[in-house]
């Protein structure tokens, strides 16, 4: 049989790698390749694939150096106009950018890694703070929802899960807490991913109130 025009390999092409979750975002429009985009905890780049291959600007900080060789190599074949400087090593509690830098701000599979609840806020207010008003900010992280009876507490939010791994976990008023604290807004109810009683998966998407800005 011979692969389709919209085949496996052609798909991966298209669009690397990336988070399902994070692609329903560009399917409904918050995300474009018109964006200049943090992605904050980039790793070696698959939710950057995308969008660097159609020309938006793209950052990525991530706190593995050779992660950021992987995507900075990635960044010269998908966009060779691309500054390499765009891509730095980093930890997010403390980003390199100015106030209100970015349109939409990515953080996928990287915030259960939080040190203790002072790191994980530490990271949320630093990636709300260069997040321009109207801008969109997009997380997937590790939760106690739905299997909270199947998780062992260790310390501070950390908890041993069903699947052998140990984790930075968040519970619903947890993440509702932090979302008034700084003033966001939901713009999807917390959907949660429950993966066969073995770890829960919650992506949580928020708005920064306000207009827009021009970039500048």
């Amino acid at each position: 049989m011979h692969d389709s025009p919209c085949g496996q390999e052609q798909l991966i092409a298209q669009f690397g790698r990336i988070d399902i979750y994070l692609f329903d975002q560009l399917l409904r429009g918050r995300l474009t390749t018109e964006m200049r985009v943090l992605d904050a905890g980039c790793g070696s780049g698959r939710n950057a694939h995308y969008l660097m291959r159609c020309g938006a600007d793209v950052f990525g900080i991530d706190a593995d150096p050779r992660h950021v060789e992987r995507i900075q190599s990635l960044a010269k074949e998908l966009q060779p106009g691309l500054p390499e400087s765009n891509f730095q090593a980093g930890d997010l509690s403390d980003l390199p950018f100015s106030d209100g830098h970015f349109d939409f701000v990515i953080c996928s599979a990287v915030l259960h890694f939080a040190d203790d609840e002072r790191h994980f806020e530490a990271m949320i207010h630093e990636m709300w703070r260069v997040l321009k008003r109207g801008g969109v900010f997009f997380a997937r992280l590790a939760s106690t929802i739905g299997i909270e009876d199947r998780v062992i507490h260790s310390r501070d939010r950390w908890h041993s899960l069903p699947d052998g791994s140990e984790r930075f976990l968040v519970d619903e008023p947890y993440l509702l807490r932090i979302t008034a604290e700084i003033g966001g807004e939901l713009l999807d109810p917390l959907k949660t991913t429950n993966v066969q009683n073995l770890r829960a998966m919650t992506t949580w998407v928020l708005g920064k109130p306000g207009v827009s800005r021009s970039r500048g």
